[in-house]
């Protein structure tokens, strides 16, 4: 998955649920943005999702059976294409509706068996095993114990700009695959 050739990173953030996967995605979202990298997102749902709203023209024209429809506006564009099949979203398919050229690192939140260098979210309260004892992508493991044992280096969780520093860094180093080939 990753790509050595390409001017883009891609970095997971892999999680249980709850464990605070998209909070700190938003904060290193920002965090990033300010150190001027152009970032793009693709969020792994396992519900349908809708961002449109009856009664709006993108709305009904794609509810007419258009299976891709473009708004485009002078400060954002919104593309909604319909699945052929209701299936899983494959990450390829969906990295290939950026504009990579565009972009310096792609997060990916969720897809937490994709083969791709991964950080992994992890708050021991929630009693769920750690994803980095079995998953050879995962680089380092976010988190709100400093004595958790892991086979890999511990992030402090509440230590965003840290976390955001050390991504910048392996970006930096063209670290496109995963630490513990």
């Amino acid at each position: 998955m990753s790509r050595l050739d390409s001017p883009y990173a891609l970095l997971g953030l892999a999680g249980f649920s709850g464990s605070g996967k998209t909070t700190l995605l938003r904060q290193l979202v920002g965090l990033l943005r300010q150190r001027r990298l152009r970032i793009g997102v693709i969020k792994h749902t396992h519900h349908d999702v809708e961002q449109d709203t009856p009664g709006k023209d993108s709305y009904e024209l794609r509810h007419a059976g258009a299976s891709q429809c473009l708004l485009a506006g002078p400060h954002r564009s919104i593309l909604t294409y319909e699945n052929t099949k209701v299936q899983e979203p494959d990450l390829n398919e969906s990295l290939s509706r950026l504009s990579l050229d565009q972009l310096d690192l792609v997060l990916v939140e969720g897809f937490r068996e994709a083969p791709i260098p991964k950080l992994e979210v992890h708050r021991p309260a929630h009693g769920k095993p750690l994803l980095c004892r079995h998953d050879p992508h995962i680089l380092a493991v976010a988190t709100d114990d400093p004595g958790l044992e892991a086979p890999v280096p511990l992030l402090d969780l509440n230590d965003p700009p840290a976390i955001a520093a050390l991504i910048e860094q392996w970006r930096t180093a063209g670290r496109l695959q995963a630490r513990r080939d």
